[in-house]
């Protein structure tokens, strides 16, 4: 996660629906069904480098539980170490064009917060979070529904080790998995290693996952058997970050983001078995 649209985009305006828990020892957002409608599955969002209560992320959780009719949850895997969104305004100005000096002293904020989250977030440390939360979900409320990894950028990678066949007590920490603009992948070893079937939204201009490796990706996942096929799908005109940090008041951006969302939605409802 080197580049810097990691670290910009667009706060999205709009108020959320859930609400916090906690939940196997970390705070957690949770959307469900609307009007008391039963969960079709778990979708949990591992996301970008915003967090768990940076409102795009709540709002893109509202989003599944509503149109998809998924209970998600959205949790701390960072344990407070979220990028600041202040990041955002900071690479904008430092990348902008403009007075030099006060794009240098964005560009020093900017390095202020980022380099606590490399040392706080980095996947080796974070992954066995992430492992364990879905290993209590499996336990607890797997039994009786699918349950799906979403993650965004720096949650993509953790997504793809998800699906790389981890389980707990013969059952698969995920059932499916999607993720949109992942960041730090090695490509191909990583995707080779993949058990479970992965839904994958490709920014056309994304220096984390080029187009060629877009296309090795689509290659590698598609010849998989039928039980852990894949999908990628590259979105013309967008750079990374645009499934969630999308300037919305752009209509074609806007449009490349709900028709990513629409893919997520639309890979877990295929993927997850029906409630009994």
């Amino acid at each position: 996660m080197s580049c810097p649209d990691c670290f910009r985009g667009q706060i999205h305006e709009g108020s959320t629906k859930g609400k916090v828990i906690n939940l196997y020892g970390l705070d957690t957002y949770v959307s469900e069904p609307p009007n008391g409608k039963p969960a079709k599955g778990i979708i949990v969002i591992i996301p970008d480098a915003f967090g768990w209560d940076f409102p795009n992320n709540r709002i893109l959780a509202d989003n599944y539980a509503e149109k998809g009719d998924f209970k998600v949850y959205l949790p701390d895997f960072m344990n407070g170490a979220a990028a600041p969104v202040s990041m955002l305004f900071n690479m904008q100005t430092a990348l902008a064009p403009g007075n030099p000096f006060t794009r240098l002293f964005a560009l020093v904020q900017a390095l202020f917060a980022v380099v606590p989250f490399f040392l706080r977030c980095y996947p080796g440390k974070t992954y066995p979070v992430v492992k364990g939360f879905f290993e209590q979900l499996r336990k607890e409320q797997g039994q009786t529904l699918s349950i799906g990894a979403a993650g965004f950028c720096w949650g993509g990678k953790h997504t793809v080790t998800l699906a790389h066949g981890d389980e707990i007590n013969g059952q698969p920490l995920i059932d499916a998995g999607f993720t949109g603009h992942p960041s730090m992948l090695k490509i191909p070893a990583e995707i080779e290693k993949i058990k479970r079937p992965v839904s994958f939204a490709c920014a056309e201009d994304d220096n984390q996952v080029s187009l060629k490796q877009a296309e090795q990706i689509k290659k590698i996942v598609t010849s998989f058997p039928d039980s852990f096929k894949g999908e990628a799908r590259v979105y013309d005109k967008t750079g990374h970050g645009f499934c969630v940090r999308a300037d919305l008041k752009v209509p074609d951006v806007a449009a490349q983001a709900a028709a990513a969302e629409d893919q997520a939605i639309a890979w877990f409802t295929s993927h997850f078995k029906v409630p009994a």
